[in-house]
């Protein structure tokens, strides 16, 4: 059933690689310990603007499957946080993953009516259907309608469009055109890298399993004790709840931040140079042909 609200939903690719990204993640852990895969959940906040509606970004929520409902404290958390960056954003609704709606969404969906009166559900469904070529996105709506006689809430499909900025687009193209980093080989620079990442893990839990056989072995009296190791083992666990304190927390979002802010910064110079590298041969190109039959330089 297809909506009547007649709302305008403009679909920016950020939330599509937020959603998919969560999906992965999950699914990677939860293959490594032998688990099915669980769908996510989150928030989706945009902006409304009359009867059209545009959704910039998604940030991840957690889900109690005992209650079927979502952590509001985090929620809110998450939205203040949020709103210190992104003044204008509003929870638009919410996201998850799966083939088609189940039973515990609407519910789900009422209780985020309280903050948005009409909210959005995007399901993204992350089975592969090499036949298909839209994008396995649906927006839904929450409609009322006298079912029997008793007026009850069902979900609606509603059209959107995919809505990009030029830094979305730049980023969607970079990801894109990933080539192997040596040239012949069938890896890419993102793999190199994510490689990378996965060897240094496998080696700190090594590191870590090594002293936690060490230490049980010292406490079962298997081995001597050593003073000098146990107040170096000591020393680190005692830096273990720093994290935790909201001084960390701010301290790094705010170098997470930074670090996006660079990182978008490289992007767009390494975009300008290879612009200018394009403006510069096409002008050396013209002007060759302006000596010939008179064209002009392009500028």
């Amino acid at each position: 059933m297809s909506s009547s609200s007649g709302l305008t939903f403009k679909l920016h690719p950020l939330v599509i690689v937020n959603i998919s990204d969560h999906h992965t993640r999950l699914k990677a852990q939860s293959v490594a310990q032998g688990g099915s895969v669980p769908r996510v959940f989150g928030c989706v906040i945009g902006v409304q603007r009359g009867r059209v509606v545009e959704i910039f970004n998604s940030f991840e929520l957690m889900y109690d499957a005992s209650t079927h409902t979502l952590d509001r404290a985090f929620l809110e958390k998450k939205h203040e946080q949020y709103k210190k960056v992104f003044p204008k954003y509003d929870i638009l609704g919410w996201y998850s993953t799966g083939s088609d709606v189940k039973e515990t969404d609407m519910q789900i969906h009422k209780s985020l009516m309280d903050i948005n009166e009409s909210p959005v559900y995007v399901l993204l469904n992350p089975a592969i259907n090499h036949a298909q070529k839209d994008l396995p996105i649906t927006i839904y709506e929450s409609e009322l309608h006298i079912i029997e006689g008793v007026p009850s809430l069902i979900f609606v499909k509603s059209n959107y469009t995919i809505e990009t900025v030029e830094a979305e687009r730049i980023s969607v193209d970079h990801v894109a055109h990933l080539k192997p980093s040596d040239g012949g080989s069938a890896a890419t620079q993102l793999a190199a890298h994510l490689t990378g990442i996965h060897s240094a893990i496998k080696m700190l839990n090594s590191r870590i399993r090594v002293l936690y056989h060490f230490l049980s072995a010292m406490q079962r009296g298997e081995i001597p004790y050593e003073n000098s190791l146990l107040r170096q083992v000591s020393s680190l666990l005692r830096r273990l709840p720093a994290i935790e304190s909201p001084k960390f927390q701010d301290d790094f979002l705010m170098e997470y931040n930074d670090t996006l802010l660079m990182a978008y910064l490289a992007m767009i110079t390494n975009c300008s140079s290879t612009m200018n590298e394009l403006i510069d041969k096409f002008n050396t190109a013209f002007d060759k042909q302006s000596r010939r039959g008179g064209r002009t330089t392009f500028l």
